[in-house]
């Protein structure tokens, strides 16, 4: 194949029976899927089948011998399988198909051990733990729905929203919801809906049904996809009995469609009932405060100090002229004791004063440098005097 240039082409057929010889090598393998298409033709040993994967849109061609698939018999479509077989490339016209040699119906209890371990997994994970759980917005301004094509439960959903907010806003997405296109269908709504920035809240819904009509809901890419989603998801798949594994995924599990719708949106008749209410409480608290406040006021103002205003000023003044009263008299006492103690120290510095004995007769003789002489020895002959007398002074010399 390295030595092939464009001058050398190979031929369609050279190349179909190269792809051969390499698939005719290739041993025996087990896959698993779902039964899409089941072709019996009358007269014919070999059945033709497609195989789908339930997780991606996507199939491959199978077949078989008659008394192979009536070993497993009956198998009907949309019946989950496990196969043996080995892939076989038709060089005619360039097709690759799986021959089986062995057929195992993939039964219930088989497929509920494998959800219970997916759930366990999950739930090791933290994908079900309450705390990442984002709350419902109260009033979303648009609601992404997804449901089957002209669904019941989509119906549902929109009629019993609009019955409580009249106005809500649905960006829907009708997809396949019990074939085997519904993970790979809701898959895409779901992302789509994710990356539009105007739907606040997202219901996955559809009706209910058997137990492998709701396989896909427990899809573990599924799963994984709403785990990772920003907005809010609502799960209403199925009633009351059925619990996909959607339901622990999703930010709020719905009973049924019509809870859904119920839950969605608030009820405009209560929240205006609410209103009002509150506007009455409100009314009756600022009434009260008013009387209340009306009634401080009036019993202020029976208060005989508002009656009469004058009697606190009178009041007051009888006391400021009672203080002022006990304030002159205190005064005057005790400016009559001082006066009387003044008069008392003045005799006293008038009986020890020297004018005291001048009055009687006396006189004071001084030098002139203003020393008083009491010894005749301390005076010379000739010596000027100044005699103080008790009224006025005269001058003298000594002899």
């Amino acid at each position: 194949m390295a030595d092939n240039q464009s001058e050398t082409p190979f031929s369609v057929r050279a190349i179909s029976e190269r792809i051969g010889a390499i698939v005719d090598g290739l041993s025996e393998v087990w896959i698993e899927g779902e039964l899409s298409e089941i072709n019996i033709r009358p007269g014919s040993p070999t059945i033709f089948m497609r195989l789908r994967d339930t997780s991606a849109d996507m199939s491959i061609s199978v077949r078989c011998f008659k008394n192979v698939f009536d070993s497993v018999a009956p198998l009907e479509q949309n019946a989950r399988v496990v196969i043996r077989s080995k892939p076989t490339w038709w060089t005619k016209n360039g097709s690759l198909s799986f021959n089986i040699s062995e057929i195992r119906q993939v039964g219930v209890g088989e497929l509920l051990v494998r959800l219970e371990a997916l759930k366990s997994l999950l739930s090791s994970e933290g994908l079900f733990d309450l705390d990442r759980k984002k709350p419902l917005p109260f009033l979303p301004g648009v609601v992404g729905l997804i449901c089957g094509r002209n669904s019941d439960a989509g119906k549902d959903v929109i009629e019993n929203a609009k019955r409580r907010w009249p106005s809500v806003i649905f960006e829907i997405r009708e997809v396949a919801v019990a074939s085997a296109a519904a993970v790979t269908e809701v898959s895409a709504a779901l992302v789509d809906l994710e990356n539009d920035p105007k739907v606040d809240v997202i219901i996955i819904t559809r009706g209910g049904g058997s137990f492998e009509d709701l396989l896909p809901f427990s899809d573990e890419s599924l799963l994984r996809l709403v785990a990772s989603c920003q907005t809010p998801i609502i799960s209403a798949v199925g009633h009351e009995k059925d619990s996909p594994l959607l339901d622990l995924v999703a930010d709020w599990r719905a009973s049924t469609p019509t809870d859904a719708g119920k839950q969605v949106v608030p009820d405009m008749s209560e929240e205006l009932s609410k209103i009002s209410n509150l506007g009455n409480r409100a009314n009756r608290y600022v009434q009260g405060r008013i009387e209340f406040e009306a009634s401080r006021i009036q019993s202020l103002m029976d208060r005989p100090s508002m009656r009469e205003p004058l009697t606190m000023i009178t009041s007051r003044r009888e006391i400021i002229e009672e203080l002022a009263a006990r304030s002159r008299r205190s005064m005057n006492g005790a400016l009559a004791l001082a006066v009387e103690e003044i008069s008392g120290l003045a005799m006293q510095l008038r009986t020890l004063s020297p004018q005291a004995t001048l009055d009687r007769g006396y006189s004071v003789v001084q030098k002139d440098d203003g020393s008083v002489v009491r010894k005749a020895s301390d005076l010379k002959s000739g010596e000027r005097l100044r005699l103080r007398l008790a009224q006025g002074e005269v001058g003298a010399v000594t002899e």
